[in-house]
């Protein structure tokens, strides 16, 4: 499906950075920002531009929940369900603790202080390296409007569309990043995240994901890799897939320059599901023409392309 004619900014006509970056045709591989886990807490709102530290939770379990996730390289995001809150709806409220090496770890609050559990599960170690057995997905959909309008505006639809499909299993989240890629939607514990969709290709891709068969026309990387492993690992799918989440494992990196710096290369290693031996990617880095990347940015910024120039 083509992508919709870009929103230019002028009187009247605020810029809209996802239009615009359809419009660009900007590459999404190796856009997912870096985390090993999220820590997922209800809160209905309203969010902030920073959702996080303006969430109103008391700075005496704020401060301590925040320096446990920088520790342990987890990112917190706030969640609520898709559509209006009822009036009748409860005070208990949900926090999730998920990643790939943890599955997901669900707990119940109802004041600031009973999320010492949601710090206790921050604080344990990972279960054993194998990996923990299957969990329920978790699908975020970035709906975080104040943010970046083409969020909300994106985002929500998408929302809606897939808590129909997968209902009970569906938050609308706070700013997950790439706001030019919304609506965004994150399948958690794996950590695949997909950009540029609609409500119809959404439902079509998640039910693809949850299948064991990764479509890769709006994946944008996995968080656990870095920009150049993402940029491997996408590639990998496409030539090989359909393949399942976590199919497609990054064994060595080699750096030719500093990693995602214009004209840098990386080569990695991967271990392809069902291939026998190595498969080698060289990946290289270009930088873009500066874009205006959000609807809220002040100016123009570059920003770096990932291009495989070498698969097998």
């Amino acid at each position: 499906m083509s992508p919709p004619p870009a929103t230019a900014a002028g009187p009247g006509r605020p810029l809209r950075c996802a239009d615009a970056a359809g419009h660009r045709a900007d590459p999404r591989v190796g856009t997912a920002p870096p985390a090993r886990r999220w820590l997922l807490l209800e809160h209905r709102g309203p969010w902030p531009v920073d959702a996080v530290a303006g969430s109103g939770l008391d700075p005496a379990v704020l401060g301590p929940l925040t320096a446990a996730a920088a520790r342990t390289a987890t990112r917190i995001l706030l969640i609520r369900r898709p559509g209006r809150s009822s009036p009748g709806e409860g005070p208990d409220r949900t926090w999730l603790l998920t990643g790939p090496a943890l599955g997901t770890v669900e707990g119940r609050w109802r004041t600031d202080a009973d999320l010492a559990d949601a710090l206790a599960a921050l604080e344990a170690p990972d279960p054993d390296p194998d990996g923990p057995g299957p969990s329920a997905p978790v699908l975020l959909v970035c709906a975080h409007g104040v943010h970046d309008t083409c969020c909300a505006v994106r985002g929500r639809p998408v929302a809606a569309a897939l808590a129909a499909a997968h209902p009970g299993q569906v938050w609308e989240c706070s700013h997950v990043g790439g706001d030019r890629f919304a609506p965004n939607v994150v399948v958690l514990p794996d950590g695949y995240y997909y950009g540029g969709l609609e409500a119809e290709t959404a439902v079509a891709t998640v039910a693809a994901h949850l299948a064991g068969r990764v479509l890769t026309e709006h994946l944008r990387g996995m968080s656990r890799f870095t920009p150049p492993q993402q940029a491997a690992v996408v590639a990998a799918h496409a030539a090989y897939g359909p393949l399942a989440a976590g199919a497609v494992v990054v064994t060595t990196s080699r750096h030719e320059g500093v990693v995602g710096a214009p004209g840098s290369r990386t080569v990695v290693d991967l271990r392809v599901a069902g291939m026998p031996g190595t498969v080698q990617a060289e990946v290289l880095a270009v930088r873009r023409p500066p874009a205006r990347l959000t609807c809220r940015a002040a100016r123009d910024t570059p920003a770096t392309e990932y291009q495989v120039e070498r698969l097998g």
